[in-house]
């Protein structure tokens, strides 16, 4: 039961930290010259992972380099957050 339970607070919490994105494309390149391949611009001037349910593990970029994508929580533990991004907040 303890299990369920863990499992069931970290996907809320997994909720509540996408729910935060502003959808700016910055943690996934739209600002850099080598973007993730998944990565689109959408008409309203926001960002949109064509792949985001199953976008976690290895992706590519534009210029064919690979990267793992992880979840933006584990991206704050180890890195600082990209300036007016609501996470670091």
């Amino acid at each position: 039961m303890e299990k369920d339970a863990y499992e069931a607070k970290l996907k809320e919490l997994e909720r509540t930290y996408e729910a935060r994105c502003l959808r700016c494309g910055t943690c996934c390149g739209a600002l850099d010259t080598d973007p993730c391949t998944q990565l689109e611009k959408c008409a309203d001037g926001t960002y949109s992972c064509r792949v985001y349910e199953t976008r976690i593990g290895t992706q590519k970029t534009i210029s064919g380099k690979t990267f793992s994508c992880v979840p933006i929580r584990q991206v704050m533990l180890y890195h600082k957050p990209f300036p007016n991004c609501p996470y670091g907040r």
